[in-house]
């Protein structure tokens, strides 16, 4: 992605009119209701057309409820139109969202507890840059919770992970939406790599892998810090999402 297209996208992102969340009263006692709502495929019944969602929402609830009530802080990368992040300072009140996406001109909400930055997952100097920035003016070292619902492509997951998941807090998680897509189609499948299952089944192992992303201290970083790795099922047949503890 060439720095034009970045900064028109900031531009119409900038520009655009947004739905104001902090005068949106809504109150609905569950994700799934709030993903739905605000127009997330996490949910059981994606909003759009009235399909069946991922149904990750039944997950998140369950994995993510030691968090409810606190202050937390939560990454994601690949935000879209920023329903399920909408949906996340909703369900936990005293949160911050940080979305990274690479077009940013989808977005449609805004709040003070929401804030985005249009960013290309292989830009590891922007990366860096963006993070010193979140550091410093958010007063914040590391994040709660870090989502990886980005293009899905193996390379991008594979970076991401050995990026951010350092960045994750001891006793936070480091969730993989659709991972098993570089295994269902062709196109995500973009690098001569294990797929993401293999890697988590042998993290889990506590086994090293051939990889020329992760070398081997990355790899013991991992296998070290990684406490556990949960995999779930949803919806759709290429619905599958991890949630990776971290020690």
């Amino acid at each position: 992605m060439n720095f034009f297209s970045l900064f028109k996208r900031k531009l119409i992102y900038k520009f655009k009119k947004k739905i104001n969340l902090d005068f949106d009263n809504i109150n609905l006692d569950s994700l799934d209701k709030l993903f739905n709502h605000y127009g997330s495929d996490k949910a059981n019944i994606f909003k759009e057309n009235d399909r069946i969602g991922h149904g990750y929402s039944k997950f998140y609830e369950k994995k993510l409820e030691k968090f409810k009530d606190k202050q937390i802080n939560i990454l994601e990368i690949g935000s879209y139109s920023g329903a399920s992040a909408a949906a996340f300072i909703k369900h936990f009140p005293n949160s911050k969202v940080f979305c990274f996406d690479i077009n940013i001109s989808n977005f449609k909400y805004q709040s003070g507890k929401i804030h985005v930055f249009g960013i290309d997952i292989n830009n590891e100097k922007k990366i860096k840059k963006t993070l010193k920035y979140i550091f410093k003016n958010y007063k914040i070292k590391e994040f709660d919770l870090i989502i990886d619902d980005g293009s899905h492509y193996l390379s991008d997951i594979l970076i991401g992970l050995k990026y951010f998941f350092k960045l994750v807090k001891n006793d936070g998680l480091y969730v993989i939406e659709d991972f098993k897509h570089p295994n269902y189609y062709e196109y995500n499948n973009n690098i001569n790599h294990i797929f993401i299952d293999e890697l988590l089944n042998n993290l889990k192992a506590k086994q090293t892998f051939l990889s020329n992303i992760f070398n081997k201290i990355d790899q013991k970083y991992l296998i070290d810090s990684v406490k556990e790795i949960e995999n779930f099922k949803g919806n759709l047949k290429d619905s599958d999402i991890s949630f990776i503890l971290k020690n």
